[in-house]
């Protein structure tokens, strides 16, 4: 029969054992790792963790559970007033916040739903009036008619 050599340690169930827990995962890494596990892109991992820092340094470097309403308003009206952002953008920083909230701190914020959505602007399409089609004509000497027609008719 074989024994162990004195030097050893013998393992114990005593509470010493427990002490060599590894600390939970900060809220950046806990983020990153809900998000592998949902099989997010690579890109949307990025994007969430970084809107998730920045609000974090925009307030300070509180923790996004000591906040709120307020300071997810102030943070999303910040980025539109201050940093000129797109609404496109904007969106994209409100949907990391309302996913850090809602799947990753697990807590039910109904107020965040209700944070207002940018909207982007309507684009109108530039439109000739008939005058000014008359005039453009007027300066298209030697072009064949039905080209410029083609032309204005396209969008050109």
């Amino acid at each position: 029969m074989t024994s162990l050599p004195r030097s050893a340690p013998v393992p114990s169930d005593s509470a010493d054992a427990g002490s060599a827990v590894a600390p939970p995962p900060k809220l950046l890494d806990r983020r990153r790792i809900h998000l592998r596990t949902r099989h997010y892109s690579i890109r949307t991992e990025e994007a969430y963790v970084d809107w998730a820092r920045r609000f974090i340094l925009f307030h300070r470097k509180r923790h996004p559970q000591e906040m709120g309403a307020p300071e997810v308003e102030a943070f999303l009206s910040h980025l539109a007033v201050e940093r000129n952002v797109s609404a496109s953008t904007q969106n994209q920083a409100k949907a990391a916040l309302l996913y850090l909230y809602k799947q990753v701190l697990g807590m039910d914020l109904p107020w965040l739903d209700e944070v207002v959505q940018a909207r982007r602007p309507k684009r109108l399409p530039v439109v000739l009036t008939p005058s000014e089609v008359r005039e453009l004509l007027l300066h298209t000497a030697g072009t064949p008619p039905f080209i410029c027609r083609a032309f204005i008719a396209g969008g050109i």
